[in-house]
Order: C-alpha cells, then sequence, then structure tokens
C-alpha cells in the first residue's frame, strides 16, 4: 500500500520552527547569523508596513517550507520599554513617530517635500504682508 511507504514531512523532531538571529547582510533579502549564516531570507512585515533589517539587528527568523528548508525574516526584537499599553512607535533612521496620548515627532520634518520650518515661515510672512 503506497500511504505505508510515505513518510511524514517537517522539522526534524526537537527542532525549532522559529529562533532568534542576528541580521549580517542588511536589506531584504538579508543575511542573517543562525549558528551559520543564510543569505537571501525574505523579509516580511504587516500589510502597509515596509521594512529592511540593519546588520546587528536582533529578529525572528521562521523556518518556513514542510521541512523548514525555507526560513525568512518575520520582525526585530523590540527596543526599550518607553512604550505604554496601547502606544505605538515608527523609527526608522534617526526619525520617529510616536501615538499615544499625544503625537510626538522626532526628526526633521517635511511637508510635500519642503522643510516645515519654511512652510510656516511662508505662511506667517503671508498673514503680516
Amino acid at each position: 500500500m503506497m500511504w505505508t511507504s510515505e513518510r511524514r514531512r517537517g522539522l526534524p523532531a526537537g527542532a525549532a520552527a522559529a529562533e532568534l538571529g542576528t541580521v549580517t547582510l542588511g536589506g531584504d533579502p538579508a543575511g542573517v547569523s543562525l549558528g551559520g549564516e543564510r543569505r537571501w531570507l525574505t523579509v516580511y512585515g504587516p500589510g502597509g508596513y515596509s521594512w529592511r533589517p540593519t546588520a546587528g539587528d536582533k529578529v525572528l527568523v521562521l523556518k518556513a517550507g514542510a521541512e523548514g528548508e525555507s526560513p525568512c525574516i518575520l520582525g526585530t526584537v523590540q527596543e526599550g520599554g518607553e512604550l505604554g499599553p496601547g502606544e505605538v512607535r515608527l523609527a526608522g533612521g534617526s526619525c520617529a513617530v510616536k501615538l499615544g496620548q499625544r503625537l510626538e515627532l522626532d526628526g526633521e520634518l517635511y511637508l510635500n517635500g519642503r522643510a516645515l520650518y519654511e512652510v510656516v515661515r511662508d505662511i506667517v510672512i503671508d498673514v503680516l504682508s
């Protein structure tokens, strides 16, 4: 009988379906050290959100595929405990947006390609003219 000769496929017993790794080559695809370096890992994020890990980031790697042959990056370890319940912080490079009881913006602000300072200055000049 055919079914008796088929082996059940999957990760070997005791193998984790996911593990933490350190990004060695940033970008998408990325390289990650998981005891040995794995390259060309696809990076995933929530719908509508795109990101690229940076070398040195701690990331969660899912061993996708029937036998874990297609690892992919699902996310990065969150930094610090500066967020309260229900708060959200989006950060990239030296800029950040924090949503909570108030909206906080850090970094240079631009509106339609112009520095916000210039936009406000022009409005004030128009009002005072």
